[in-house]
């Protein structure tokens, strides 16, 4: 799931689940939400991304670019080392900065037996 919120000076993009081959079909529509927003900073929150391929990476990547000549930056949230490591493969872990102080809220448990 992408969900998008916005603020006066940035756009947020939280992922849940899997970002591969079998979402392509929404990349297109959000990222042209997302570009049509013209914030300067796009903040990707990745804290509940399960699985990242090179499909949800070029994705990423384009988001990015569209920040980039936009004269914003795009920054990851949450990203695991996985998701850092298949961005770095992919050549393209210097278009984001990283947000390393962020902690992701941990999921409540059911506690029911």
């Amino acid at each position: 799931m992408l969900e998008i919120a916005m603020s006066p000076t940035a756009t947020t993009l939280t992922i849940s689940g899997d970002l591969d081959l079998a979402e392509r079909d929404q990349f297109p529509e959000v990222a042209a939400r997302v570009t049509g927003l013209r914030r300067q900073l796009l903040v990707i929150d990745m804290c509940r991304v399960t699985f990242l391929d090179s499909t949800g990476a070029a994705f990423l990547i384009s988001l990015a670019d569209s920040a980039r000549k936009r004269g914003g930056a795009a920054v990851l949230r949450g990203s695991s080392d996985r998701d850092l490591f298949v961005l770095e493969v992919c050549g393209a872990l210097a278009m984001f900065r990283l947000d390393r102080d962020h902690r992701c809220a941990v999921p409540e448990r059911d506690t029911q037996d």
